[in-house]
Parts: structure tokens; sequence; C-alpha cells
């Protein structure tokens, strides 16, 4: 639904305005929606689950501990697999974070609709979330904290020259 909305929105002032124009006048206009809307799913989603977490404890361990283990394991080798082929950091950080990730916003989504909201299945990727924002968190954290140890590495190309500092993609914000 989100993506037909934001495909009209951006066709209907196709003539009017520039590509990153249009692009940044559609994020204006969408932005509160799309997290209204996110937020609104997410408090219900967490309703309707709320009283199962609490019942059932074992299985949100069962759950949560491969998604864990998962998002560690693929962001880690990820990372160290780019340090090995010397990409930049620029582009090692968001290649372990895009690796990692379960892409659970769209497993939350064919949950609700194939199941609904009451399901087992609305349980399974409610734990995704619970457990995949934090560590994706943390791992961005270590990220972060590593870039002298990645970059210190022979052929890898600093991060100045890879993402420099006049380089600003959204002066907007």
């Amino acid at each position: 639904m989100f993506g037909r909305i934001f495909l009209l929105s951006s066709h209907a002032g196709q003539n009017k305005m520039d590509g990153q124009q249009k692009l940044d006048h559609t994020l204006k206009i969408l932005h509160p929606w799309s997290l209204s809307a996110l937020l609104a799913t997410l408090i219900l989603l967490f309703g309707f689950q709320g009283e199962q977490i609490l019942k059932q404890p074992l299985v949100i361990v069962l759950l949560a501990v491969p998604i864990l283990i998962q998002v560690l394991f693929n962001s880690g080798l990820a990372y160290l697999l780019n340090r090995a082929v010397k990409s930049p950091h620029c582009v090692a950080g968001p290649s372990a974070l895009i690796g990692a990730s379960n892409f659970f916003e769209l497993a939350v989504a064919t949950a609700i609709a194939l199941f609904g909201f009451e399901s087992g299945a609305a349980l399974a990727t409610v734990v995704g979330v619970l457990i995949e924002v934090p560590v994706m968190l943390m791992v961005v954290g270590v990220v972060n904290r590593t870039c002298g140890w990645y970059e210190a590495r022979e052929g890898i190309v600093p991060h100045e020259q890879c993402c420099p500092p006049d380089l600003h993609l959204h002066d907007k914000h």
C-alpha cells in the first residue's frame, strides 16, 4: 500500500520538479502518514500479542535465540568479508546490516494479512522485531566503533575519501 501511495504521489508531481525535488517533496508529505501507520500497526500488534508474550516466555526464548545468533553471525561475517576484499568502511557497515536483516516489517505485514493479529505467525514476527531492532542497533555501534581497526588494513580507502564531510545528502533535514 505504501509503495502505491509513494508511486502515485511521485508521478502526480512529475512535470513540476526535478528528481531530487520530487523525492524530497514526496517524502515530506508521506513521512507523517507512514510513521503514523507504522506506529498504529505496532501498537495493535503488541496489544494483541502482549498477553501471549507474557504467558509463553519459553516460546519467546526459543524464537529469540536463533534470531539473535543469525543477526550476529551474518553481520559479523559480512563485515569481515568486506574487510577481506578491502571494501571501504562506508560500504561494509551498511552491507553488514543489510545482510543480517530479516526484514521483519515484511514478515509482520504478511503474517497479519494471512493469519491475523492474534496468530502464532504474528507472535513470531513480534518477537523478531523485539529482538532484531536492539541487536541491529548494537551492530551499528560495533561497526561505528571499529572504523579505525577496519581501515587499518592496507588498501582500504579511508572514510574521509569514501564519505567526505562536505557531502550532505540531506541538507534540508
